[in-house]
């Protein structure tokens, strides 16, 4: 249960840095794609904390918390890889091209 709500947490505060970067994109353009770059670090940090905290508090072995950082890190970490694509530019497939 804790591993699905850290995978929500991190959904929701990407979801966050989304939103700050589209308010800073009314000022500057692409904000909102480069907030979503911004999110993979800052989730990786907020992601080792909460390993540590199960391997310091909880007792857990750090290879029994791999595959729990990886889901908790990964699943928001795809999902902001996706929308960074999702809004790259694009290019314009007029009928000028031969």
């Amino acid at each position: 249960m804790h591993t699905i709500l850290m995978v929500l947490a991190g959904l929701a505060v990407l979801g966050l840095f989304l939103l700050t970067g589209r308010l800073w994109a009314l000022r500057a353009p692409g904000a909102t794609r480069r907030a979503a770059l911004w999110f993979i670090p800052v989730w990786l940090v907020a992601a080792l904390v909460n390993m540590g905290v199960g391997v310091i508090e909880a007792g857990y072995s750090v290879s029994d918390e791999l595959p729990y950082l990886l889901m908790v890190f990964g699943i928001p970490a795809v999902a902001a890889m996706l929308a960074w694509w999702r809004m790259r530019p694009r290019r314009d497939r007029g009928d000028d091209q031969a």
